[in-house]
């Protein structure tokens, strides 16, 4: 079950001291990593951490914004602005969630709020940028939905340009008993926006027209899944030929062939996320997939089971190999990611307070920790932000 805010607070910018008093000096390797949460008794938002991709060490700044149930951000593509979901099923006295823009200020992180508007569905769990940066798309999960949301030049966001409502069920009646979109990235050509929804078991395929912001149904209009598995979240291959989907439900990865000149996808492959023998029980799902920048490997995070699966790609298919399932060394790892040199790996565990970082061995693709485990509050999301 997803854990849903029903009221939204007044988002103030907030920032601890450290992040204040201290300017983040540019240099090769070196990155912030904000951090979306789970907000309550002691997250209060958006975290700020500095990290450096040459040692691997993460150090906290504190509190870079408060915001109500900031579980998924976007960082723009011209890096002054941040998006964050308000993962909750009221807004402006109405039924849905909201998103929210945010200034950044390079010099020392600091995240000043801009303005916030309607999602146009209940519980928003995903925000993503289009490769213009003029448009932020975002998946409603509890109201089966997507919409794109204009950026002025400013940062600030628009009201929706283009609302797509999903319908059907699937499988499982009781996670599947309507859509739940999860997930919407546009195509590394921007002629597509694709969308996870668990509910469906499909990939939905929709033309994406950068000019006016709208979504049209493609032709075909999805990849489906094999029945139950629930997609959660996806990631293309740097060659763009492939999209790899992780389902939350059945906890799997696929493998579908894109068609990049029709946006057609094919499925070519599911494997497990989970040990050989592995007992599933109702505690294990899926949550994070993401694809390593040098195309030669898959991470993907399982709840439960407290592990990141690796996989190797094959180089001429695509498919997936399992290399090994490796522990978060904390409690439901619901995001991580990869940091952009492809060196390390930041787990985000979501129910015991804490971020971990594995080194990536650049040849077999394997994990080994660091020994660095930091404290952060109900983490969900890691996104990176280049210092140059």
């Amino acid at each position: 079950m997803r854990t849903v805010w029903q009221s939204l607070a007044v988002i103030t910018p907030l920032l601890a001291p450290l992040l204040l008093n201290s300017a983040l000096a540019a240099s090769k390797g070196e990155y912030i990593a904000y951090i979306g949460t789970y907000t309550g008794k002691q997250s209060k938002g958006i975290y700020a951490f500095r990290f450096d991709a040459s040692t691997g060490k993460l150090t906290p700044l504190g509190l870079a914004a408060e915001s109500t149930g900031p579980s998924f951000l976007a960082v723009h593509p011209n890096r002054r602005f941040l998006y964050a979901v308000s993962e909750v099923n009221e807004f402006g006295g109405q039924k849905g969630g909201a998103v929210s823009a945010f200034s950044i200020d390079p010099a020392t992180g600091k995240l000043t709020f801009l303005n916030q508007v309607g999602s146009r569905g209940t519980g928003p769990c995903h925000v993503s940028v289009d490769k213009t940066g003029k448009y932020a798309l975002v998946a409603n999960y509890d109201g089966g939905s997507v919409a794109v949301l204009p950026i002025n030049a400013d940062g600030h966001l628009r009201d929706a340009s283009a609302f797509v409502q999903h319908t059907g069920t699937s499988v499982n009646k009781e996670r599947q008993e309507a859509p739940h979109a999860h997930c919407i990235f546009t195509s590394p050509d921007n002629r597509f926006a694709l969308a996870a929804d668990l509910g469906l078991d499909e990939v939905v395929v929709y033309k994406f027209d950068p000019a006016r912001g709208t979504l049209t149904p493609n032709n075909p209009p999805f990849g489906k899944t094999p029945p139950g598995a629930g997609p959660r979240h996806f990631d293309f291959h740097p060659n763009g030929r492939y999209v790899y989907v992780i389902n939350e439900i059945q906890c799997t990865a696929s493998t579908f062939e894109y068609d990049r000149a029709h946006g057609a996808l094919r499925l070519k492959d599911t494997v497990s996320t989970l040990p050989d023998g592995y007992k599933v029980t109702n505690d294990d799902s899926t949550a994070e997939l993401r694809v390593h920048p040098s195309g030669k490997f898959v991470y993907g995070s399982n709840r439960g089971h407290d592990s990141i699966a690796v996989f190797a790609v094959d180089s001429a298919e695509g498919t997936l190999k399992a290399i090994e399932r490796v522990s978060t060394m904390g409690k439901t790892p619901r995001g991580f990611n990869i940091d952009p040199t492809g060196s390390y790996l930041i787990a985000a565990n979501q129910d015991s307070d804490s971020l971990v970082v594995f080194r990536i061995d650049q040849a077999t693709g394997r994990l080994t920790p660091t020994g660095q485990k930091v404290e952060a509050f109900a983490p969900v999301d890691v996104e990176f932000l280049s210092l140059k």
